[in-house]
This record gives C-alpha cells, structure tokens and sequence, in this order.
C-alpha cells in the first residue's frame, strides 16, 4: 500500500461521484482520486505496472463485473494482494447475508453510505484516518 498513492473510487452513479469528489476536496487530503465506472476497469488497472492506489472504495452494483467479483478477482491475484491495498465498500444496500458474503472474500471494510455530505464528510475521514496509520504487510 502506497499512502501517498491514489484512491480508487468504483461508482457508476454521476451524482454519487461527484458528491464524494466534493467531500473529498473539503477534506484536502492530498491523494490523487481515481474513478471508475465498472469492476473490469479496475481489475485491468490495477494489473498495470503503474498502480500503486492507497485504497479502494467500491460500490456493490456496478455493471459487467460487480463490487463483489471484483474483490474476488482482486484476492486471487498474488500480486495485487501483496500490496496489501485496503478494499473497503462504500454503497447503499445492506444485508445481513451480504455483509457476511464480502467480509467472507477478504474485504477490509463494509460502509453504509450515508445520508448527508456532513456525514460523508465524517466518514471518509475516519476510513482516511485510520488507513494512513494502520500498519499492512507490504
């Protein structure tokens, strides 16, 4: 994991976007933001010899490969995995059985996204918090 690297942000919501890439801002950390519509563009980006993202925060929904398959995709990958790079859920659907689903596929967080940019705006820098400080194997 790269600290100063950039976070990568899978959401295919224009709207979702850009309210995160607001609170973001207001936040001024200095990471670069990488947005993504889909699983499989991630998965090809972080296979390129030039990734080295701080985190991942994905949505559950999104289209050709979901949030789900794509942590998967990303677990299996030896490579990838020894970066040690936080895959954390960032997404509106919730339940019981899914959350034990993605916590069982090796995901480092599961977030509710809140309701208001205030809370957002809590949120992200308590996720941003704790990863700048928590020590990861690589």
């Amino acid at each position: 994991m790269n600290r100063d690297g950039e976070i990568i942000i899978i959401e295919d919501n224009e709207e979702d976007r850009n309210v995160l890439e607001y609170v973001f801002e207001k936040l001024s950390y200095p990471n670069r933001r990488a947005y993504f519509e889909d699983g499989a563009s991630v998965l090809a980006y972080m296979r390129a010899p030039y990734a080295e993202p701080f985190l991942i925060l994905s949505d559950i929904d999104l289209p050709y490969m979901d949030g789900i398959d794509l942590n998967s995709q990303l677990s299996t990958d030896i490579e990838i995995r020894r970066t040690g790079v936080p895959y954390l859920y960032l997404t509106n659907r919730a339940t019981h059985e899914l959350i034990i689903d993605v916590y069982s596929k090796l995901a480092q967080g599961y977030i509710i996204k809140p309701s208001s940019p205030k809370e957002l705006i809590s949120t992200l820098k308590a996720i941003m918090d704790y990863w700048q400080v928590c020590a990861i194997p690589s």
